[in-house]
């Protein structure tokens, strides 16, 4: 099942994706549940995939505004350096433990959304990569148990202001500026996506393949990453994991390869979609 957060004219909703379509949950559950990240935490998966089943589209998807699958999350845990070809590129050294930063809901757009460069800088860099939503709350989970706090996956691309990452050794400045980073198209869910999954993650930049990489190369596996989040803050439904990119970044490239307004760039998984979005300059 593939679910999506969007908006209308007629406001915001949440839905399932059949065909070419949306089926409006918002609308078919009575108004339950105030958006996905409630769905979920409310255990309705199967109420939601019942609603859908057989039913007509509401609302063609391509009239629709889709936002960030979790336009709310609690917490939004990214991943770095987590593929070894990236650490490589990076002149850095593989860490025992995952490399844990935050971005902030503002900085997400969803899919089709123009990912903004900002006027302080013209080092404006793609990072494909694959997010988990967290599906059932948790604390200190157990590697072996945590496929069952997933409640499913999508594409990511964590937009990164280079000059402004490399202001300190914190990096949050370059990973948080407004709507540059995104998240989407979808969620696939977990039922869909077997416990650790061979994934194939590909980012292109107009058309150029510039990244591929597969699940089976993280450094720190999706289970182990949710068990280190988890023994220092609870893990709740909607909670969003940015799992790492691989190598092939733009600011690695000679010369560098970095994002320019009327560009646009995809993330691809395998199992999950496709997420595009167009480059512009932010207003």
């Amino acid at each position: 099942m593939k679910l999506v957060s969007f908006s209308t004219h007629q406001g915001l909703s949440f839905g399932v994706v059949s065909d070419d379509s949306i089926v409006d949950l918002g609308k078919r559950l009575d108004g339950r549940y105030a958006d996905l990240k409630a769905l979920i935490a409310a255990d309705a998966l199967g109420e939601a995939a019942q609603a859908a089943q057989s039913a007509q589209g509401d609302y063609p998807l391509s009239e629709v505004t889709l936002l960030p699958v979790i336009p709310n999350p609690e917490q939004i845990f990214c991943v770095g350096l987590n593929y070894a070809e990236h650490v490589k590129e990076t002149n850095r050294e593989t860490t025992e433990q995952p490399v844990i930063f935050m971005r902030l809901p503002a900085s997400q757009v969803g899919h089709e959304q123009p990912m903004l460069r900002p006027p302080e800088s013209q080092q404006f860099d793609y990072e494909g990569e694959i997010a988990v939503i967290i599906g059932r709350a948790g604390r200190r989970i157990a590697e072996a148990d945590a496929w069952n706090h997933i409640a499913g996956y999508a594409c990511y691309n964590d937009g990164s202001v280079r000059d402004w990452q490399r202001h300190t050794t914190q990096w949050g400045p370059g990973k948080n500026f407004y709507r540059t980073g995104a998240f989407g198209p979808w969620m696939v869910t977990s039922d869909e996506i077997e416990p650790n999954a061979l994934m194939t993650l590909i980012t292109r930049l107009n058309g150029q393949e510039v990244q591929r990489a597969t699940t089976q190369m993280l450094i720190h596996g999706i289970a182990k990453q949710i068990a280190y989040l988890s023994t220092f803050t609870p893990l709740a439904p909607g909670d969003v994991i940015v799992t790492g990119t691989p190598g092939g970044v733009g600011a690695k490239r000679n010369p560098p390869l970095f994002m320019k307004p009327g560009d646009r760039v995809e993330v691809e998984v395998d199992r999950i979609g496709v997420l595009s979005n167009p480059i512009a300059d932010e207003a």
